[in-house]
């Protein structure tokens, strides 16, 4: 039975998410991020992810919507709800003359559940013990969102938000990054989850359970990542087969050897006749071939309107 298939329970509820400033405009009818789970939010730079994010977590206050949090309808984002939910992000969520010490301190003050043993295990598995008397200001990029990450890791949360966690990270840190993630989300039993965005789709894929692609300000496709494989294929046959799939592929590369794109698996059947070999894609494959999709010239832009 697919995920999508089962009842389930949702961490995050929102409607009518609306937020316009300039020429963007974030426009989201409907969000539900699954309970349980780790939900990646992919999609271009611009296309309204941090928007999102930091109205969710709180940081963001002028919009118009709902949202709700941990199942209940009337749950709003007050002091016991934010005492439930961790947020890393790339800003300058710590003033910049704070040293670790004193975020280890004020962490200690703003959170019940703050546990001081565990942070200091953590910025010493993550190389930044050393540095406890620096100032945050001093910490390069991703020293800094190691610190973030030791913070939000400390405490006794349900709910991780993470805007971009992996993107100052370097190979080997990003691996350790989703092997604490699947940690976090197994020590809960259930009762914990993730939703964080990213550009880095085939690193953080296999940490990935849920998957939400936005574009221009609202969400183009969703589903589970077992799920989406299975509504989508990666298609290969020989170049002189290449001009007829062009109506029924939606993201083609090709050479004088041969093709490859993406399609429906639903779309098959239009390919009959055809010497094509039929692979399962990978999520990055997947993700990449909607948002050229929804792109503002493609001919196929809109969800559920071909893709």
């Amino acid at each position: 039975m697919k995920q999508t298939e089962q009842k389930q329970e949702n961490v995050i509820q929102a409607g009518n998410l609306n937020k316009k400033y300039g020429d963007f405009q974030l426009s989201i009818p409907r969000l539900e991020i699954p309970k349980g789970f780790a939900t990646a939010l992919i999609g271009e730079n611009g296309a309204g992810k941090t928007t999102l994010l930091n109205i969710l977590s709180g940081i963001r206050l002028d919009f118009q919507g709902e949202v709700s949090y941990f199942g209940d309808r009337s749950r709003k984002l007050d002091g016991s709800v934010q005492e439930r939910i961790g947020y890393t992000g790339p800003g300058s969520y710590y003033l910049p003359h704070w040293t670790i010490r004193q975020v280890e301190e004020i962490s200690g003050l703003l959170f019940a559940g703050f546990q001081k043993e565990r942070f200091r295990e953590l910025c010493e598995d993550m190389g930044i013990s050393r540095s406890m008397t620096k100032s945050v200001k001093k910490l390069s990029d991703g020293n800094r969102m190691k610190l973030m990450l030791a913070a939000v890791l400390s405490r006794d949360t349900e709910l991780l938000i993470m805007d971009e966690p992996a993107s100052p990270l370097d190979p080997l840190m990003r691996e350790q990054l989703c092997d604490r993630m699947r940690d976090y989300l197994e020590e809960g039993d259930g009762e914990r989850s993730i939703f964080f965005s990213t550009h880095n789709i085939a690193d953080m894929e296999n940490v990935t359970d849920y998957c939400l692609i936005m574009e221009h300000g609202t969400i183009v496709e969703e589903g589970f990542v077992e799920d989406l494989k299975e509504e989508y294929v990666l298609v290969k046959g020989e170049a002189s087969d290449a001009d007829q799939t062009g109506e029924v592929l939606f993201s083609m590369s090709r050479n004088s050897y041969g093709f490859e794109g993406i399609c429906r698996t639903r779309d098959l059947e239009r390919l009959a006749g055809l010497d094509i070999a039929v692979e399962i894609p990978t999520l990055s494959q997947i993700c990449v071939a909607v948002m050229k999709a929804n792109t503002v010239n493609s001919p196929r832009k809109g969800r559920g309107s071909g893709l």
